[in-house]
């Protein structure tokens, strides 16, 4: 077993992250961009000094000093993962030695070798491992804090004096829901301890869950996905769920306009709303959400690309295909124009907040999508509510065969709740002329996925999508 070693963060180098934020966002757009571009151009240098796999990529490229972002292709988790050995820029991290620290539970949140190592949920059709060094947790907190207005300043320590933050994420994996969360502790026990930080497994059965957060006292503020947010919804309207929080957070899903005026009937204690900033594994601090509730993207040291399906960029205001990644603050490990799949549309007018950071919407997440030959469907379309289940889901078992799953809440009329389902779902279908889908009842019960999100519409895996990486 190899040696684990902390991992050193500096203050100082969070304080350069926070200032050098500011100072790039007083600066305006002209500041931004040149900001964003001298750290592409360093960046691009770095990687092809010190990983092979990119070494490789950029060979017949221009130099560093002259590159622009379209100069570069596009990569993808498969194509990574398979290479990551020589994708990294260290050389101590091989793909086995990752794993090794993967495979116990024990290692959630513990650095190997001055790194934290995680893995997402391969909701998309593939995990992938990701590897963040010191200097990405001083970005995260830097910027996190440069970003902030009077309203975010006000809204923490309001909240901090009403109670405890409590996060329901997966707890069976290294997720960076459960993992960062650990990571800082160990990192920042101070900083955790004074925010309260309390973690409970998504994993559990609902009632158990319910149980567990009816008996924590006085919570103000749960960070959770948008999917866990309706059990929640579901338990509170039922009067099961008693607890009254200020704040909810959300991430890693779609968040769509029906849930969270939903959510505001639910929970009139809601003082402070919903926080939905966008992120991602492979980015924590992809964006940050302003007062008005406009997602920004933090520009200086990450880009987001809007494309089409021939990746060509388009133009703001217009939906695109897919989005592309690029990380300017992770160069241990690198993501340049790396694909996720996510569907985003970019603002065309400035944000009423005043920042100088462009503001985008999501619109859909690839891993949610439903592909039958060459229709695609919106896992929105689907009505799977009722008011005799407590959850349901729709499961594609092959390209043209799906199941139906169901958590009753009365056992009496299991027959008529899936009869009803069922008529409902092969109506969606039908509308989009899909007249020889098979839509089953299944005895399975609802599954979560590994890190712990609930998706209703389950889509298959390995389609042969080409977004799903």
């Amino acid at each position: 077993m190899h040696a684990k070693q902390p991992m050193r963060t500096s203050l100082l180098r969070t304080l350069g992250y926070f200032t050098g934020g500011l100072w790039t966002a007083w600066g305006g757009r002209k500041r931004i961009e040149a900001r964003q571009l001298r750290n592409l151009r360093r960046l691009v240098e770095k990687v092809r000094r010190d990983s092979p796999l990119f070494h490789r990529l950029y060979a017949d490229l221009r130099p560093s000093s002259e590159i622009e972002l379209l100069d570069l292709p596009v990569t993808r988790k498969p194509d990574l993962m398979r290479d990551f050995d020589h994708w990294l820029t260290i050389r101590s991290l091989p793909l086995d030695r990752a794993h090794e620290h993967l495979r116990d539970i024990r290692n959630v949140g513990v650095p190997i070798d001055d790194v934290a190592v995680f893995q997402t949920s391969g909701t998309s059709g593939e995990p992938a491992v990701i590897v963040l060094s010191a200097s990405f947790v001083e970005y995260a907190y830097g910027i996190m804090m440069a970003r902030f207005e009077r309203y975010h300043w006000k809204l923490i320590r309001e909240v901090r004096k009403l109670g405890v933050r409590v996060t329901i994420t997966g707890g069976n994996g290294h997720f960076a829901g459960n993992g960062f969360h650990k990571l800082v502790q160990r990192l920042y026990p101070g900083l955790a301890k004074g925010l309260g930080l309390i973690f409970i497994e998504a994993e559990q059965p609902i009632d158990r869950l319910v149980d567990r957060l009816n008996a924590i006292p006085n919570i103000a503020w749960i960070v959770t996905y948008p999917s866990m947010l309706t059990i929640l919804v579901k338990e509170k309207e039922a009067g099961r769920l008693k607890i009254e929080p200020v704040l909810f957070t959300t991430g890693g899903e779609t968040l769509t306009d029906n849930l969270r005026e939903r959510v505001r009937r639910a929970f009139p204690s809601l003082k402070y709303d919903i926080l939905d900033p966008y992120g991602c594994t492979e980015c924590l601090l992809l964006s940050f959400e302003c007062s008005r509730g406009r997602k920004h993207l933090n520009e200086d040291w990450v880009i987001l690309e809007a494309v089409d399906e021939a990746m060509r960029p388009v133009p703001d205001g217009t939906l695109s295909t897919t989005a592309l990644l690029t990380v300017l603050a992770n160069d241990v490990q690198p993501f340049i124009r790396y694909d996720l799949g996510d569907c985003v549309r970019f603002h065309t007018d400035p944000c009423p907040c005043g920042s100088p950071f462009r503001s985008f919407q999501v619109e859909g997440r690839e891993a949610t999508l439903v592909h039958v030959g060459e229709v695609t469907l919106s896992p929105l379309v689907f009505d799977l509510e009722h008011e005799r289940a407590r959850r349901i889901q729709l499961a594609q078992v092959s390209e043209r065969d799906f199941e139906v799953r169901i958590d009753l809440a009365d056992e009496a009329v299991a027959e008529v709740v899936f009869e009803e389902v069922i008529h409902s779902v092969k109506r969606v279908f039908r509308d989009n002329g899909l007249e020889d889908v098979a839509v089953t009842e299944s005895q399975a019960l609802p599954e979560q996925t590994a890190s712990g999100k609930f998706l209703e519409v389950l889509p298959l895996r390995g389609s042969e999508s080409p977004r799903l990486s």
